[in-house]
């Protein structure tokens, strides 16, 4: 179990703000973090991390603490163990790849740990290249190799996947919740991307102005949580046809694309780039729009 009780004054493009967190999180979880820019999404990641001091409160994992204010704990970023990828990869330039996993293993550690990522993370035919001649997806895959190489307890992501194309941004999704379960991770991903949230996460925290809004899971917290269905997916709306009397909404659910039929009045509520759910009601499928 982790405990988070933690309040920091903020700067945001509005003026000051309070972060103000209280929640507790099940070791093993993976949690979406959402909401508008400036609401301290990467301000809790980063007090999470040991990289910013929260003004009071107290970070507990399992039985360990991080911090306490009241009795003046403060376990330092070094000491945690934390992997922490942030938006700019901040790799190291002049190192291979496999250069920039080893430069993060721990004293005495063994190599062959490194060895074992670049297989997992299908880098091994990339070791001696240098970050520079990568793509964007495979810079990726070595910052979450690196963050992984020391065997933390906590994964922070901080909207790793924003700037890739779909395709690449799929194939991540995959690797990271290939690394989440591999290695027993509780993990923390901030998403702007309401279908990443509703593949990945176990649960989202959505945070406005620095205060939770929503600590739940993503059915409950974007959508109707009394819809039930045997089968649920989530996309976003690429086209919408009129034809006879209904219409036909394309829906792109990771790398297939589905078509539903919808009705004027359904239809209506949809635009091209929104993100629904689909869910399967005997022989009528109904999408939903989900609200951010």
């Amino acid at each position: 179990m982790i405990e988070i009780k933690v309040q920091k004054e903020l700067l945001s493009g509005t003026g000051s703000m309070t972060l103000d967190m209280d929640l507790q999180v099940e070791t093993g979880s993976l949690i979406a973090v959402y909401g508008q820019s400036g609401a301290g999404k990467t301000s809790l990641l980063r007090i999470l991390a040991g990289l910013m001091i929260a003004d009071a409160g107290y970070i507990k994992v399992d039985d360990l603490v991080w911090f306490d204010s009241s009795s003046k704990v403060y376990l330092p970023a070094q000491k945690r163990r934390i992997g922490f990828v942030p938006q700019q990869y901040a790799l190291f330039p002049n190192l291979t790849v496999k250069g920039n996993l080893e430069y993060a293993l721990n004293k005495g550690q063994s190599t062959s740990k490194v060895d074992e990522l670049l297989e997992l993370m299908e880098l091994a035919n990339l070791q001696q290249q240098k970050p520079g001649s990568l793509s964007g997806g495979q810079q990726q895959r070595v910052a979450l190799a690196r963050a992984i190489i020391r065997q933390p307890s906590i994964l922070l992501l901080d909207e790793p996947l924003s700037a890739l194309d779909d395709e690449m941004r799929f194939s991540l999704q995959d690797y990271i919740l290939k690394i989440h379960q591999e290695f027993n991770l509780t993990s923390f991903i901030v998403s702007h991307d309401l279908a990443e949230i509703y593949k990945m996460a176990d649960k989202v925290l959505v945070i406005d102005n620095g205060t939770v809004t929503s600590f739940g899971a993503p059915e409950e917290v974007f959508a109707n949580k009394q819809i039930s269905g045997k089968y649920r997916f989530t996309g976003t709306v690429v086209n919408i046809v009129p034809s006879d009397e209904v219409y036909i909404i394309s829906v792109l659910v990771d790398r297939n694309l589905i078509k539903v039929i919808a009705t004027k009045d359904e239809a209506s509520q949809l635009q091209k780039g929104n993100k629904v759910m689909v869910v399967s009601k005997a022989f009528n499928p109904l999408i939903i729009k989900l609200e951010a």
